[in-house]
Parts: structure tokens; C-alpha cells; sequence
């Protein structure tokens, strides 16, 4: 009689589950189609503001980004690039499977050249969607020059270039609201950019005079930047005024060449070409860092990624150069590293970029996208079996595929190489 209770009592509890998940979904899918129905009668500044202050507060409090983008339409200049290959949006069909039904393979099927990009004369170190708005892309490069593409336009284009830096571009990082911009490159700059009004409003030197390797936005308060430069220092920067605070710095050793925040801020990784990854604790007032814990992997570690991770626990996602990519989970609050799977991915010499997929709910398995110095794009299921961890694999570049960059909504995928093509893939 106890067990057919205590049966009956999981099924409910399942079937209680399984009803606040439809109905989740169903009032965001609900409440994204009146936001989009009531924009063109509304002030659509007014809603995109809106919009990004949520965004915040859902990534702070859950670490999950809010699935809606909002943006108008603008007269730009059309881009020099080789190809574009137009997908139709496909109608909605009753019969066809639901994502929870789908294999991973099927999720993941991201087959379609959806444009290729080639503005850039060397390698594009870095690319980065914008936040929750799939149409806007940034691509650093080995030239010196930052470009903004619109990639949902009819075709897609460049829709500006941002000139400023007088050495490679090494990294970049959108605000919250995507109206500002923030690049650091060889020659020692951190730059602050106005994205609407294409122009530099801020350009700040390192304090050692060395050159920036990385940099991020702290994601609770985008007044501070968190860079890495090429003599081992870890360094907040009150962006909007300048200075560097007191107490902000800290020596990691080596060349600091990855930086990963978590979603409040209060805690982020650093990473150095000697293997080592430190855990920091931030204060996001004053920029004051503390060192936390230390890991070491076997090989310099190019980048750093971030995930909730929903109910599991937080991890980290390390690319290192020995041929390897690392998935960690974070145990703690002080932001130790416990190994969880090692996956073999060809990288020895480039800085090649790996990411989380961001939407992870609603679907089998969780993959993550990493670049390969064999010119190809993995797609990995880190839950499913290690003995064949690859679902997906893109073949369309012809040299080192460095930087990778998923939308917020895993619509477009963006890929560069060491020749400076960025390849736009669009899911079939």
C-alpha cells in the first residue's frame, strides 16, 4: 500500500512539473507575440529600454537572458562580402516535431551558409553577438579595425567600421543595452565606443603600458571593465571616468588572455598562457579585487565561458592549447574547479574561441561550439557519452576556425578564421 502511495505521489509530482513548464512556456511565447504586435504602435526606444532592464534583472537573479529583441530598421551602408545565401523563414507547422522531440543532431543541425562576411584584410580574432539582438555582430580583427554587421538585413552588410586602434584587435564586449562598446588590441587602448553614433568616447591606456589581451564589461555594472594585458595583470577600469581604482589590480603571472564573468559580477575567472586559472570575488562598487582559488590546465588557456547552467551546477568552459576543452563545474562560492569532462579538440597554436549554446532548456542534451585548427566547427554534447561527444561538425572554412559566437536565440551562429572570413550559419 506505502509503495502504489508513494508511486502515485511521483507521477503527480511529474505531472505538476511537466503543466509549469507548457505553461511557462506558453505565457513567454504569449507575451513575446504582444510585445511584437503592440511595438508599432508604442514608443520603440521606450520598449527597448524596458526590455534591457529586465534582461538585467533575469540575468542577475536566474542568469538566464530574456529571449526578446526589438529593433528598428535604418538606412546603412551595404557590406563587401562574398556571399549570401537567403533562408526563408519557415512557417509554423502543427505537425512538425516539438524541440523537446528532436534528437540533439536535429537541434543542433546548423548546415546553412547564411552569409559570409570578408571586410577584414587579416584574422578575426573575436567576433560577439550583441545581447538579446540577433541582427547586430562584432568582429575585431588583426587589422586594427572593429566592424558592425547587420546580419538580418536583406542582404546582410557591414554597417560600419570603427577605426581607432594601430594594432591588432584582441578582444571586445557589448553593454547591457548594446549601446555601448568596449575593444582593448595590441597597442595598449581600452576603448569605449558609441555604438548609434559611430565614434570612440573613451580611449585609456594601460597602466603598465603593456598590451591588452582581453577585456569584458562587469555584467552588474557596465561603469566597469575587466582587462587582461601582456605582463600577467588582472585590471578593473572605471570606464566612464577613466581611472583605474585603488585596489583593483592583480598579478596572475604569464600573459592574461581569457576573462569570464558570472551573471551578478560579484565573482569572475582569469586565465593565463601558463595553464592558470584564478577565481576572483569583485567589489562592484569600488572595483576592489580579491584572489580566490587556483586550477591549472595543460596548456594556455585562450578562452573562458560562463554557464548557469540551469538547475545543475555553474560551469566553466576552458579552451586550452593542448588540444583540449575543458568543462568544469564550479562547487562553491569561491569559485573552485572541479573537472568534469575532457573533450579533444585540434588546438595548439591559435587563440582558438569556444561558447556555451544558450538556450539549454526544453532540449535533449547540452552542447557547447568550439573553433579547431583543423577548419572545422564542433558542435559537443557534454552529457552524452564521451566515446562520441560530437553531434555536429560545420565544414566551411579553409584555415583555423578561431572565433565563434551563437544569438541569444541560437537562430545564427557566427564563425572567423585566421584569413579574416567570418561565416554566418543559420539553423536548418
Amino acid at each position: 500500500m506505502q509503495e502504489v502511495i508513494v508511486s502515485g505521489f511521483e507521477t503527480l509530482v511529474r505531472n505538476t512539473q511537466s503543466y509549469y513548464e507548457i505553461t511557462q512556456t506558453l505565457y513567454i511565447r504569449r507575451r513575446s507575440q504582444l510585445l511584437r504586435e503592440n511595438a508599432k504602435f508604442k514608443d520603440i526606444e521606450t520598449i527597448k529600454k524596458y526590455i534591457n532592464v529586465r534582461s538585467q534583472l533575469l540575468q542577475r537573479r536566474y542568469g538566464v537572458q530574456d529571449n526578446i529583441s526589438i529593433s528598428s530598421s535604418s538606412s546603412r551602408p551595404r557590406s563587401s562580402s562574398k556571399a549570401s545565401i537567403l533562408v526563408e523563414e519557415s512557417p509554423s507547422n502543427s505537425n512538425s516535431k516539438r524541440k523537446n522531440d528532436m534528437t540533439i543532431s536535429e537541434n543542433y543541425a546548423f548546415s546553412g551558409v547564411h552569409h559570409i562576411f570578408d571586410q577584414h584584410t587579416e584574422q578575426v580574432s573575436v567576433v560577439k553577438f550583441a545581447n538579446n539582438d540577433r541582427s547586430k555582430l562584432c568582429c575585431g580583427s588583426d587589422d586594427g579595425t572593429v566592424s558592425i554587421c547587420d546580419v538580418t538585413a536583406t542582404p546582410p552588410r557591414v554597417s560600419f567600421i570603427l577605426d581607432g586602434h594601430t594594432k591588432p584587435v584582441t578582444g571586445c564586449d557589448w553593454s547591457a543595452s548594446n549601446e555601448l562598446l568596449v575593444t582593448c588590441a595590441l597597442d595598449g587602448a581600452l576603448s569605449l565606443w558609441e555604438v548609434s553614433a559611430r565614434r570612440r568616447l573613451r580611449a585609456v591606456p594601460d597602466q603598465l603600458g603593456a598590451p591588452l589581451l582581453c577585456c569584458v564589461f562587469q555584467p552588474a555594472n557596465n561603469n566597469m571593465v575587466i582587462a587582461g594585458n601582456a605582463r600577467g595583470m588582472v585590471e578593473v577600469l572605471n570606464i566612464s571616468t577613466g581611472i583605474y581604482p585603488r585596489g583593483g589590480s592583480s598579478i596572475l603571472g604569464g600573459r592574461v588572455l581569457s576573462i569570464a564573468c558570472e551573471s551578478s559580477g560579484r565573482m569572475f575567472w582569469a586565465a593565463n598562457d601558463k595553464g592558470v586559472i584564478v577565481s576572483y570575488r569583485m567589489d562592484s562598487a569600488g572595483g576592489g579585487l580579491s584572489k580566490l582559488r587556483r586550477c591549472i590546465v595543460g596548456g594556455a588557456v585562450t578562452c573562458l565561458s560562463w554557464s548557469p547552467w540551469l538547475a545543475r551546477h555553474p560551469a566553466l568552459l576552458v579552451s586550452a592549447a593542448d588540444n583540449s576543452l575543458y568543462l568544469f563545474r564550479i562547487i562553491d562560492r569561491e569559485g573552485n574547479l572541479q573537472l568534469k569532462k575532457r573533450f579533444e579538440v585540434l588546438h595548439t597554436q591559435h587563440s582558438v574561441k569556444s561558447t556555451f549554446c544558450p538556450i539549454m532548456s526544453f532540449r535533449r542534451g547540452v552542447c557547447v561550439v568550439s573553433g579547431s585548427e583543423d577548419s572545422c566547427v564542433y558542435f559537443l554534447d557534454i552529457e552524452g557519452h564521451a566515446e562520441h561527444p560530437v553531434v555536429n561538425k560545420l565544414q566551411g572554412h579553409a584555415s583555423p576556425v578561431i572565433g565563434v559566437s551563437f544569438s541569444y536565440d541560437e537562430s545564427l551562429l557566427a564563425t572567423s578564421d585566421v584569413t579574416g572570413l567570418v561565416i554566418i550559419w543559420r539553423r536548418s
